[in-house]
């Protein structure tokens, strides 16, 4: 069973060999590595092409002008050829070698639509040193009028239920992954499973995560993904997930 994995890519040069070296460590070999590059102005591409024997032909990249980081997601979606589909942010990587062979042993059952694992934040600066660990592992669909929702970077879904229920929406500025989440588990019933295990190195300041700004956008946005979904929620529900979130941080 192909794996396609999406990275998103613009001025990553500082981070993406980390990313794609992860991929080439990983044991289950049935990848399509696809690299949508938002035409960037340092060595990101160079980088890229450098890497590309090392792959046998299983490296696609396309750099050019999109509308952000959604766009290029829907970009590597189109172009993906595997049956499966997920994203490894172009300044995080894979924590363990055997992360896709693991995640793709549930797919064997047909009735299986997605599955999701964990994952941990660092800082560069003392990167074995763990400053939060997000586990997926109490995610049910209920939770997702709080703002909840499984770890987007573990997060693997078939193809055809991206066919079935659209692209990322555009008219989001951060928070288009949570509308996906709101659309795929409320208004498409998807089927996933958990997995156990710390799929992905991440390293704090992505732009979800920087400043109150982004956190003031995200909460408005969180609330929208729910109402244009037919799920009730509030700025007081959503809110409550940063209480959580300290729990993690702990």
């Amino acid at each position: 069973m192909k794996v396609s994995i999406i990275t998103v890519t613009h001025n990553s040069a500082a981070t993406i060999s980390d990313t794609i070296e992860s991929v080439l460590k990983q044991t289950y070999q049935d990848i399509e590595y696809l690299i949508i590059d938002g035409m960037s102005t340092d060595k990101t591409m160079e980088i890229v092409y450098s890497y590309e024997p090392q792959f046998n032909g299983r490296l696609k990249y396309l750099s050019e002008k999109d509308r952000g980081i959604y766009d290029a997601m829907n970009k590597g979606i189109s172009m993906a050829t595997g049956k499966l589909i997920g994203f490894l942010n172009s300044d995080d990587y894979y924590t363990a070698g055997n992360v896709i062979e693991e995640l793709v042993k549930p797919f064997s059952n047909p009735t299986i639509e997605a599955v999701y694992g964990d994952i941990h934040f660092i800082r560069d600066s003392n990167p074995n040193k763990i400053v939060r660990y997000y586990s997926s592992k109490l995610f049910s669909p209920f939770w997702l009028r709080f703002g909840f929702m499984p770890a987007h970077p573990s997060f693997y879904t078939r193809k055809e239920v991206y066919e079935k229920a659209g692209f990322y929406n555009l008219n989001y500025e951060i928070g288009s992954d949570f509308e996906m989440m709101v659309r795929l588990f409320k208004k498409f019933n998807l089927k996933a499973e958990y997995i156990p295990m710390d799929f992905v190195t991440m390293r704090m300041g992505g732009v979800s995560t920087c400043g109150y700004r982004s956190h003031k956008t995200l909460l408005r946005e969180d609330i929208r993904a729910c109402k244009e979904n037919g799920l009730y929620s509030s700025s007081f529900l959503i809110s409550l997930k940063y209480l959580y979130k300290v729990f993690e941080f702990l």
